[in-house]
């Protein structure tokens, strides 16, 4: 799994920090989480292909985290998509439809499915869960978490012990089915070690500290939380319902999560180690994000 953050400004870009997006590649695709305004250049950059995507989760409706998605579909459309792409958000999402497919003179002839969710489990594949959850913006804003379904160490050996010859059987216990073996049924149970905990991602949107959000963030290795502001800031954090660096690294440390990356840094501050000290206060395991900052998971 690999983390690639294509922007990590708050509403306004700047020079060296474009708006809000970040690219998960992992199961063979990628996956988007918000869509800033320049995310398609901000792509082309480090060489992520737009048509590998298929599923973008937008957190909310500010336009410095869904402006993207216009230039971003019309650009599919140009370079001959065919595959649908599924657009999820929060409730409103789906008015956006009309307004993207009439936004200039665009022909777009690839399914684009948009999903108003509103909590709970919205993706079920084979290698990995979606969740959503809501948590307290100035707007309704959705937090993702997307975790890794692990398979179970396979024994080998044991299988061999079993009568197991090396070769499709192997597999087909490692997947969960039974096999026979002449007389015998081998069940995956006998072969399997214990379950493996995948890893687990979590990104906030935006958002002021809440509940929901140390629920999400729970045992997460990686938690990507939003820090518009210093602590001496904090009464506009309050007034705009973002969070500051300390707050961001108080969810990480009752969420007890391996590491913590505040991103969402407003162009105020030039000096961005001031944010990570006051974070690292509370919580050390923590990473200022910038653009193009790429992580191995």
């Amino acid at each position: 799994m690999e983390l690639t953050f294509l922007g990590t400004s708050s509403a306004v870009p700047s020079k060296y920090r474009n708006h809000p997006s970040i690219a998960l590649k992992a199961f063979g695709e990628i996956i988007l989480f918000d869509c800033g305004e320049g995310t398609q250049r901000q792509m082309a950059s480090v060489k992520i292909s737009p048509m590998k995507i298929n599923q973008i989760f937008i957190s909310h409706l500010h336009g410095d985290h869904i402006l993207g998605l216009p230039g971003l579909i019309q650009s599919m459309g140009f370079r001959g998509r065919e595959e649908p792409l599924h657009i999820f958000g929060p409730k409103g999402i789906e008015s956006l439809k009309n307004s993207i497919f009439n936004l200039g003179y665009c022909v777009i002839e690839f399914p684009v499915i948009f999903h108003e969710v509103d909590g709970g489990i919205i993706v079920d594949e084979k290698e990995y869960v979606i969740e959503c959850i809501k948590t307290e913006h100035n707007i309704e804003n959705l937090s993702y978490s997307i975790y890794e379904k692990k398979k179970p160490k396979f024994l080998k050996e044991k299988a061999i012990e079993l009568g197991v010859k090396v070769g499709p059987d192997f597999g087909k216990l490692h997947n969960g089915c039974e096999v026979k073996i002449g007389d015998k049924i081998i069940k995956p149970e006998q072969v399997l070690g214990e379950k493996r905990i995948g890893a687990k991602i979590v990104y906030s949107g935006d958002t002021k500290p809440c509940e929901n959000m140390i629920k999400l963030a729970k045992d997460a290795n990686i938690l990507i939380h939003e820090s518009t502001y210093k602590l001496e800031d904090e009464s506009k954090a309050l007034e705009s319902s973002h969070s500051t660096s300390q707050q961001g690294a108080m969810i990480a440390k009752k969420a007890k999560v391996g590491k913590l990356i505040l991103t969402h840094i407003s162009t105020r501050y030039t000096n961005v180690d001031e944010l990570k000290k006051e974070a690292m206060e509370i919580f050390e395991n923590t990473e200022i994000a910038y653009d193009f900052m790429t992580l191995e998971i």
